[in-house]
């Protein structure tokens, strides 16, 4: 297989403002005992998934403890597209927490910092396993439309082969010289969707062998993506006369992302020359990233406690490998294939996550149990691409602060203990981090779970489920239609912490 490397920023094939929240949202999947309590524990702690929230929360721990934890995770999801109604259903098992801290009391009683700690933990913190299929007849768009619309305005000798090039020859110097859009065109013009208006090296004008003043095109999407968010954290933290907890993480994230998506539509308009479609396109993501967190936690009476914790954005390389398959049906050509075969590899780029504030409240009713309110607050249209120079970024960034808004959420979480066995429920709302909450809607869920204290060891169970409307546009130009999506994401966590 071909690879062509696409040398500038502006060639850059498919961010958006959907890129920009699937690595801004941080659903930290973590222990049991935090799932079952809705991650209500910023001013908790002494659980490894709560150090992800509030740093500081490590040095509730008298002694050493690590957690390791397993889940199986389901989304289902009611499709519909142009009425079209379909459903899916995806479920997987993960390792997605692994964490351990080690506690070290200071010997010198008169010295008013009590102990520090020093640890480490793996949290995923998204899934992106996902499959489905949308079907619909569309009554009045096209993927023609998508072609048309990144070939208007391009020189014709600027996304055609050469008379001695072959396609995968022409697509990838078409890449090379002008990037993404113009190999679409390119595609396009190959497959005969799209026909200049004037057979010149000048022209820039093009009409459609698809009648898109037509109606009822009949299209099915495919959809199936692969991968994982995950975040590493280096804690350490203090304990000032066992009342003020102060904490810092600093934190490596990892994406790895894969994405197959394949459109295939027909239809029977009498002007129609080109009567089947078939599209495919691959997208593969990979990344690294740093951020920091502080944290602080005070107990201002011996049951009630106060927590505030600062996640600082994250600074994320981001490189992308993209490829592409077309295949028409022509009542004068015939079949087409155009298969390149080839890879796009892009510059890689950079992402900044926006930062979190988030605010915790606790009453701890002695060892009977507890309950505990987070409260956060993030501001999504402070996402950036960069460089913010570049002509591409710079209206992808404008975009986004004019398409995303600052989203509150809002966990409560309790447990009630009776002698070894607890007993633990919790309520989540996350706002939409759209301005349109039609697109993306509010995310509401709810918790359960029980947990055995064996002593040096404890076992912990949790379900959790939530609930999230949300819809799924096919193409960023010309057929920018959505799927919409009732989704129910169902989880079961278990977790064996051990003093260690």
């Amino acid at each position: 297989m071909l690879c062509v490397g696409l040398t500038t920023s502006c060639f850059m094939s498919a961010q958006d403002v959907s890129d920009a929240v699937r690595y801004s949202m941080d659903e930290i999947q973590g222990t049991a005992r935090f799932r079952a309590m809705s991650g209500a524990f910023g001013a908790l702690g002494g659980d490894m998934s709560a150090v992800n929230i509030n740093p500081a929360g490590s040095a509730i721990f008298n002694n050493s403890h690590a957690s390791v934890s397993v889940g199986v995770f389901n989304k289902n999801d009611d499709i519909n597209y142009f009425n079209g109604f379909t459903n899916s259903s995806n479920t997987n098992f993960d390792l997605n927490q692994l964490g351990a801290t080690f506690v070290f009391v200071n010997r010198n009683e008169s010295s008013p910092w009590k102990k520090f700690t020093l640890g480490a933990a793996y949290d995923r913190s998204a899934d992106f396993d996902d499959d489905w299929v949308a079907r619909g007849v569309n009554p009045n768009n096209s993927i023609g439309s998508y072609f048309l619309s990144n070939a208007q305005n391009l020189r014709l000798d600027e996304i055609s082969a050469f008379p001695d090039e072959t396609i995968s020859q022409a697509y990838s110097e078409i890449g090379s010289l002008y990037g993404f859009r113009n190999q679409q065109a390119f595609l396009g013009y190959e497959g005969f969707i799209i026909d200049p208006v004037e057979n010149t090296d000048e022209n820039t004008a093009y009409t459609s062998n698809i009648d898109l003043n037509g109606t009822n095109f009949d299209q099915q999407y495919y959809y199936s993506s692969r991968g994982y968010n995950g975040k590493l954290a280096f804690n350490l933290a203090t304990s000032y006369e066992d009342k003020i907890f102060l904490g810092i993480n600093l934190n490596a994230h990892f994406i790895n992302y894969e994405r197959s998506t394949f459109l295939n539509e027909t239809n029977s308009n009498t002007n129609s020359t080109i009567t089947n479609v078939d599209f495919e396109n691959n997208l593969l993501t990979t990344g690294s990233g740093f951020s920091f967190q502080l944290g602080g936690i005070a107990k201002v009476t011996e049951e009630f406690r106060v927590g505030l914790s600062y996640n600082s954005p994250t600074w994320f390389r981001i490189s992308e490998e993209t490829s592409q398959y077309l295949a028409t049906t022509s009542t004068t050509e015939g079949n087409i294939i155009i298969n390149p075969n080839v890879v796009n590899i892009f510059p890689e780029y950079r992402l900044q996550t926006p930062s979190k504030v988030t605010g915790s409240l606790a009453y701890v009713f002695g060892k009977q149990g507890l309950i505990s309110f987070d409260y956060s607050i993030k501001d999504y249209s402070g996402v950036k691409f960069r460089p913010a120079s570049d002509m591409f970024f710079s209206t992808l960034n404008n975009t986004i602060n004019n398409s995303l808004n600052t989203a509150n959420s809002y966990r409560i979480g309790g447990e009630y203990r009776y002698k070894q066995l607890s007993f633990r429920g919790g309520y989540r709302f996350e706002e939409s981090p759209y301005k349109d909450e039609t697109f993306f809607g509010d995310l509401t869920g709810y918790s359960l779970g029980l947990g055995y204290n064996f002593g040096n060891l404890n076992l912990d169970l949790a379900f959790s489920q939530a609930e999230r409307d949300t819809n799924y546009q096919l193409y960023n130009v010309g057929l920018t239609d959505s799927v919409g999506f009732q989704s129910k994401f169902t989880d079961v966590f278990l977790t064996l912490g051990f003093k260690i």
